[in-house]
């Protein structure tokens, strides 16, 4: 069971404005990140009752599925389709008494008070006795659910079977129901940081902390000392070897953490990214970390730089299944057909990127994504097409404490249950190639 922060103030419950960004992410379709930074009320709240807020909202669409069966059981009748936010608000209480800390009177009033304060308010007793039978007898029916393909899209979920089998399918899925930690790449000395943060060192130097709380306010935030990544995002730039002093372009750069890695080794990075807005936060962590980077906003697929790069790093855009710890807005957002369509701007992407390298030059691909289309088949079609490059395997010693993510190839596989007694990782595909011409 997750552990939710402390119950809301009484001045301000943060459960309306959770029912809201539900909506958002459900019905508009809209990034959960993006539509908690667009939400104003929520800088009316206090830190606690923020926390409450994301906690709320990404616990119920981790556990949609398993959420709407049991709502099933409780409703003889389909809901009208103009009650829609009811079933919203079901699910938001629902998802206190069953996977959060939240008491039950607490959930339940709370959100029976949202139908009674709205002009659902003729739905507030349904609410109220579907909430009262989850309370008691929904905690047994979740013990005998199958979670993994309940809380999974179909077309993902038998993806992951094709590919790693039944048993990882379940590991992988079984990680996407918990928070993910905090993990931090540091500037400086590991070991010094680890300490003041109060984390653990992973193999990687990564730092690790539990989630929760802003990270704005950790020592050294303030003063550049380091920033936020997830270990299996640190990776790709550590394999582009000893950059000090060379031409490195990061394609696809937003929102930064590789060329930040690459800019803290002294190469001379050129970030590029076609998205302004995204593109911000970079800016604000070179400013904060004392770094310098040449920027450049445009689409990559149709930008030719002044001359061929030393080294190129790709981080394509993807169906990001390898983040949904993080993101688990991203079940509800992916289909089938996106899978198809970004494999095919993946595939643009790395021609253009291979054209940038000069003679010698390496040329790192990546993607935080779990479907072999966007990785290692792009890898197959990208030699397959002619393109000068050959595969340059990454040695076990590159990744002290982590061989196991090493494939046959030498490419890198990482699964989101991987490091599961320290709190996993994020799922990413990383393939190194030199250009041979």
């Amino acid at each position: 069971m997750a552990k939710a922060s402390s119950p809301p103030s009484r001045t301000a419950d943060p459960r309306s404005i959770v029912l809201d960004l539900l909506e958002c992410v459900l019905a508009q379709k809209r990034l959960l990140d993006e539509t908690l930074d667009s939400e104003p009320r929520l800088t009316k709240l206090a830190e606690r009752d923020r926390a409450f807020t994301r906690m709320l909202v990404a616990t119920t669409l981790r556990r949609l599925g398993q959420i709407d069966a049991v709502i099933a059981r409780c409703i003889d009748r389909p809901l009208p389709a103009k009650a829609g936010r009811v079933r919203n608000m079901l699910r938001l209480g629902a998802a206190q008494l069953l996977f959060l800390d939240t008491p039950p009177h607490a959930a339940i009033s709370t959100t029976v008070d949202l139908a009674k304060n709205s002009p659902l308010a003729g739905f507030a007793k349904l609410i109220n006795a579907v909430l009262r039978r989850l309370d008691r007898e929904g905690r047994a029916w979740v013990a005998e659910q199958d979670a993994g393909p309940l809380n999974t899209p179909a077309w993902m979920w038998q993806s992951w079977l094709d590919t790693y089998g039944p048993d990882t399918a379940r590991l992988i899925a079984q990680a996407h129901q918990t928070e993910a930690p905090v993990d931090i790449s540091v500037a400086g000395d590991p070991a010094l940081w680890a300490e003041r943060l109060e984390a653990d060192i992973m193999p990687t130097g990564t730092l690790r902390r539990q989630a929760g709380g802003d990270v704005t306010q950790l020592p050294g935030f303030a003063e550049g000392a380091w920033w936020v990544q997830d270990l299996a995002a640190s990776l790709p730039a550590k394999l582009m070897g000893a950059v000090k002093g060379k031409r490195v372009a990061d394609l696809c750069a937003a929102p930064g953490g590789k060329a930040l890695q690459l800019a803290v080794a002294e190469a001379e990075v050129t970030a590029v990214d076609r998205s302004a807005k995204r593109m911000v936060r970079f800016r604000r962590n070179l400013e904060r970390l004392k770094l310098a980077a040449t920027i450049v906003e445009t689409d990559v697929a149709g930008w030719q730089p002044p001359a061929p790069f030393d080294a190129v790093l790709l981080d394509a855009p993807c169906t990001a299944t390898g983040t949904l710890r993080r993101h688990p807005d991203g079940v509800h957002l992916k289909g089938p057909g996106d899978v198809a369509y970004l494999a095919d701007q993946q595939h643009a992407l790395l021609k253009a990127a291979a054209a940038m390298v000069k003679p010698g030059g390496i040329l790192v691909y990546c993607v935080c994504s779990l479907e072999p289309q966007e990785g290692e088949a792009q890898i197959i079609r990208l030699l397959e097409s002619g393109a000068p490059l050959v595969r340059d395997p990454i040695e076990p010693s590159e990744i002290p404490g982590l061989d196991f993510v090493l494939t046959k190839q030498g490419e890198i596989r990482t699964l989101p249950h991987y490091l599961a007694e320290k709190g996993g990782m994020d799922a990413f595909f990383i393939a190194r190639l030199k250009r041979m011409d």
